[in-house]
């Protein structure tokens, strides 16, 4: 969509001063710990662009709160599990040889949206160690969160994921369904015998770069929206329009309990 047209969808601009005073109202206090998920076009056209909305959620939780976001780098894993697009055979070998390791200061992130990019490069945010799962975070409990993630199980019972349950924080969803929710591959990890498969990656081990083999379970985002859709029927949601964004804010730990019973009842059927 042009510009013109996303700038007509709205009668006023989005700002950061309203979109704390929308983030507000959906719900978001002071000293929350919150996970986000986003689209910057689902807002429309915001003064500022995806600087102002991390402007936005840092005012609206405060130095006393937490903001984490998924920082994936899809591209630094095994060419023969790439689909979008492939690539020949007779080039992996070549790419697992030559593949950039990881690096959480300049590695970018792979489509995770321009309002993740652009919080992963803000003063104070840090970034967990993992090459394909990693995640960022700025605030009070950033050390915490991102204080181990293992190559094996990056979404796992040691992971952000975790920390932010132990927390009890909370999964805001801007302009974004539960197909995003990261949240639900930790739930997947208590799906009884789970497949694993084999993975590769490009990382730094004793300050030199290495392709690294491990195993991990087989994660499957496909079935996340049927699962948020049964999560909102019977436990509560905020909601709010922001600009031409659906936003939505819930507990996570409530919806990951959910999630691990629904898993285990979809697979044995």
């Amino acid at each position: 969509m042009k510009e013109a047209d996303v700038i007509k969808q709205l009668h006023s601009p989005n700002t950061r001063s309203s979109l704390h005073e929308n983030f507000q109202k959906l719900g978001i206090e002071k000293g929350m710990v919150i996970i986000v998920h986003s689209s910057l076009s689902a807002f429309g056209w915001v003064c500022g662009g995806a600087i102002a909305v991390v402007q936005a959620l840092m005012d609206t939780v405060g130095s006393e709160g937490t903001i984490v976001m998924p920082t994936q780098t899809a591209d630094i894993s095994d060419p023969s599990e790439w689909q979008m697009p492939p690539v020949p055979k007779e080039w992996w070998p070549i790419i697992r040889e030559h593949m950039p390791a990881y690096d959480p200061q300049i590695t970018p992130t792979r489509g995770m949206g321009k309002i993740v990019e652009a919080f992963r490069t803000f003063p104070g945010v840090k970034r967990s160690s993992h090459p394909t799962y990693s995640f960022a975070a700025w605030g009070k409990e950033a050390d915490n969160i991102l204080s181990e993630q293992p190559l094996e199980e990056g979404f796992g019972p040691s992971s952000p994921l975790a920390k932010l349950y132990e927390l009890d924080g909370h999964i805001l969803l801007l302009g974004v369904g539960h197909d995003s929710n990261t949240s639900l591959h930790f739930a997947e990890h208590a799906i009884l015998n789970r497949d694993k498969v084999k993975k590769g990656t490009a990382l730094f081990e004793n300050n030199e770069r290495v392709w690294k083999t491990y195993e991990e379970i087989v994660y499957d985002s496909d079935c996340f929206a049927a699962l948020g859709e049964d999560f909102e029927k019977t436990h509560a949601v905020k909601k709010a329009a922001i600009g031409s964004a659906e936003c939505k804010l819930m507990k996570q730990r409530l919806i990951i309990n959910f999630a691990r019973e629904w898993l285990n009842n979809k697979d044995r059927l």
